[in-house]
């Protein structure tokens, strides 16, 4: 029978060095005898403090104070003086300080999910109602961000060795003993796994554990390329809505606590563009909001075209801000949004406390030319000028959404790609912008089941017409454009382009520290346009990188405390 489930154990192997280590490490600290705690912990047997913790009849702190009292005992018994400063906290304390997640087993776990496997943890833990509980929230939080199921030994009032928690476990996966792989680094809690059928690890170095799980698996855990970083669906998310006026309305999602980001998505997309990004920045201390855009989903989709001028994007997004009571935000943006996210900066500094724009470059408006025909001079844009009369791409666009998507969102991968390239050139002379294209696409590796149905439902509901008139704003665009073309984006920046985006090409960045001193730049020569979707791990990795570099916020006024 095919294995398709994999349990981890937490302390020890997703999560090291376990307790064990640490309660070592405080007794040489202390002077004391070697496993004196030990002995303290599990004095009693099923009746011990740590059986106890384990199964939820008492919490850590109640833990804390039996062992304070059984150490006190055990010292007396054994002509031992306990260090003034004595606290069994502490050893706890040092592990939510110098403990590490398991990076590589996380990431293997990340890929066998991938692969269709269901993961979970399966772990011995504890009540934590103690001062260094938000360590262990934060943990928990990431961990049922990245596993299918979270299953400890607290709630459940029953710990392993014990077979009724490996039956739960069983039950709640819908899976055979044969189906499962149980990873642990105690070797007690392998036995009871191991006679009821499931296949077993002894958890002791990273490496050995990745080849017996490849091994056990039939997945390739020890590949190079990027694993896809986990993703968030719509049922994953709070969804809010805002009115920004009569008769529009902004939907958004949100996930995480701490500093805002607000993410800005393109054409023809969806706040679900950002499914690999929203769980890792949230994951990592930012309050996310990701945007469905005016004119897309839930969002409101006015038909008037001045609607989707940038200035009037930029005026709505600012009383969004107002409206959930953010002053200050980081925003990033992709292809359309990107361009959002740099006007904002321009025209509502005070309201942006950092910006980042994927494939999307920053460009004053030049007054020495009008901007319709700079733009037609750029053969690459031609396909702008097939968007500008209503109607017209709305109806090859709507007509069948799957087979639009499916053309549009693809990896520059070579599996992904179709019989011919998506070409932006002459697109009024061919007719289309999908003319030629087969009716039936294959699914593309970026947009595919679920993702794709979503994509697809929202646009159906919103229609073209309203992303589409976000390209019939070249005028106006430029002319607000005008009034600030003497100003430099002043705040922290970053671009990240992508080597292989047939339209917003590297090359059209040059030159853009002239504009933003603190610009930073990141480049992805394997990307095309879709970089969240085609390299999410590596831009996963920028977007941290850059924003754990940025300065401290700025405490609030107090007047922003009446």
């Amino acid at each position: 029978m095919a294995r398709r489930v994999v349990l981890f154990d937490l302390g020890g192997v997703l999560f090291r060095p376990g307790l064990q280590h640490f309660l070592g490490s405080y007794e040489r600290d202390c002077a004391l005898p070697r496993d004196f705690l030990r002995r303290v912990l599990f004095a009693g047997g099923s009746d011990s403090p740590y059986a106890k913790v384990m199964r939820g009849q008492i919490t850590l702190s109640q833990l804390f104070l039996e062992m304070e009292e059984g150490c006190k005992q055990q010292a007396s018994a054994s002509g031992i003086t306990l260090p003034p400063t004595f606290s069994v906290s502490r050893a706890f304390e040092e592990m939510a300080a110098e403990g590490k997640v398991n990076a590589p087993l996380l990431r293997a776990a990340r890929v066998l999910r991938n692969n269709g496997f269901k993961t979970c943890v399966l772990t011995n833990n504890w009540v934590d109602d103690s001062g260094g509980r938000l360590f262990t929230a934060t943990l928990m939080t990431l961990l049922h961000h990245h596993f299918d199921l979270v299953l400890e030994s607290c709630r459940l009032r029953v710990q392993k060795p014990q077979p009724e928690i490996y039956t739960y476990a069983l039950d709640a996966l819908q899976a055979k003993p044969q189906e499962v792989i149980l990873l642990d680094d105690i070797g007690e809690n392998l036995k009871p796994a191991r006679e009821m059928g499931m296949a077993t690890i002894l958890v002791r170095d990273t490496d050995t554990v990745l080849k017996e799980l490849e091994e056990l698996s039939g997945v390739q855990l020890l590949s190079q390329e990027e694993p896809l970083p986990i993703a968030c669906d719509p049922s994953d998310v709070t969804h809010g809505y805002v009115a920004i006026r009569a008769g529009v309305q902004l939907h958004f999602v949100e996930m995480g606590q701490g500093p805002v980001l607000c993410l800005c998505h393109g054409f023809p997309e969806s706040w679900l563009a950002w499914r690999y990004q929203i769980p890792a920045l949230a994951a990592a201390g930012f309050r996310v909001l990701a945007l469905e855009m005016k004119g897309y989903g839930e969002s409101t989709a006015p038909p008037d075209i001045q609607e989707y001028s940038q200035e009037q994007i930029c005026k709505d997004l600012v009383v969004f801000l107002d409206k959930l009571g953010i002053p200050q935000t980081v925003l990033i943006g992709h292809d359309w949004g990107g361009a959002v996210v740099w006007n904002m900066a321009l025209f509502y500094p005070e309201r942006v406390r950092a910006v980042a724009s994927l494939n999307t470059p920053y460009r004053p408006a030049d007054p020495s030319v009008d901007i319709v025909e700079k733009m037609k001079s750029i053969p690459t844009f031609d396909y702008q000028f097939y968007f500008q009369e209503p109607g017209v791409a709305e109806a090859e666009l709507e007509k069948d959404v799957d087979r639009t998507l499916k053309i549009l969102i693809r990896s520059t991968h070579p599996e992904d790609r179709l019989p011919f390239a998506l070409n932006f050139h002459r697109v009024q002379e061919r007719g289309g912008l999908l003319v030629g294209f087969p009716e039936s696409p294959p699914p593309s590796r970026l947009l595919r089941g679920p993702d794709l149905l979503y994509y697809s439902q929202q646009l159906q509901r919103s229609g073209f017409r309203g992303p589409l008139n976000w390209y019939r704003n070249m005028r106006p665009n430029w002319r607000w454009a005008l009034s600030a073309k003497d100003r430099k984006i002043s705040m922290p920046a970053l671009l990240v382009t992508a080597g292989q985006d047939p339209v917003l090409h590297p090359r059209l960045s040059q030159g853009m520290e002239q504009w933003i001193p603190q610009l930073r730049r990141e480049h992805l020569e394997e990307c095309g346009h879709w970089t969240q979707l085609e390299r999410p791990a590596a831009l996963n990795k920028i977007l941290l990188d850059w924003l754990e570099g940025l300065p401290p916020d700025t405490p609030l006024p107090k007047f922003s405390r009446l």
